[in-house]
C-alpha cells in the first residue's frame, strides 16, 4: 500500500493514480456491478486484456488495498477476487460514471 508521502497532494490525482488506467477501472467495474470474480471471469468480460496485464493490475489493486484475493485449497486451486472495504467506497464513483456514460450516449 502506498504511504501518504507517496501519494500526490491533489485528491483527484490520487484517485487517478490508484484507479485511473484503462484496465484497473474495468476490473473495479466488474467487482462493483457483478460481485466477486475469478481470473477467467475478468478475461472473458474485459476485451483485449492479456493475462499478464490482468495479473499486473490485480496485484497493483491488491497492493493498494482496493481488492482482496482469496485462495481456496482445492484441486485445481480456486482464486476469487473481491472489493476490500476501501474498494467498496468506489461504488458511488462507478455508479456516477455509469450514469454519466448513459446520459452522454443518449445525447449523441
Amino acid at each position: 500500500m502506498l504511504t501518504k508521502a507517496e501519494l500526490p497532494d491533489c485528491p483527484v490525482a490520487t484517485t487517478v493514480q490508484l484507479i485511473g488506467n484503462k484496465w484497473k477501472i474495468l476490473i473495479i467495474r466488474n467487482l462493483v456491478f457483478d460481485g466477486d470474480q475469478r481470473f477467467t471471469d475478468f478475461i472473458k468480460s474485459i476485451p483485449g486484456i492479456s493475462k499478464k496485464v490482468l495479473t499486473d493490475n490485480l496485484r497493483a489493486l491488491e497492493r493498494d488495498g482496493l481488492i482482496e484475493r482469496e485462495v481456496f485449497a482445492e484441486v485445481p486451486p480456486r482464486v476469487v477476487y473481491s472489493l476490500s472495504e476501501s474498494g467498496k467506497t468506489l461504488s458511488p464513483i462507478l455508479n456516477a460514471m455509469s450514469d454519466w456514460g448513459e446520459q452522454y450516449k443518449r445525447m449523441q
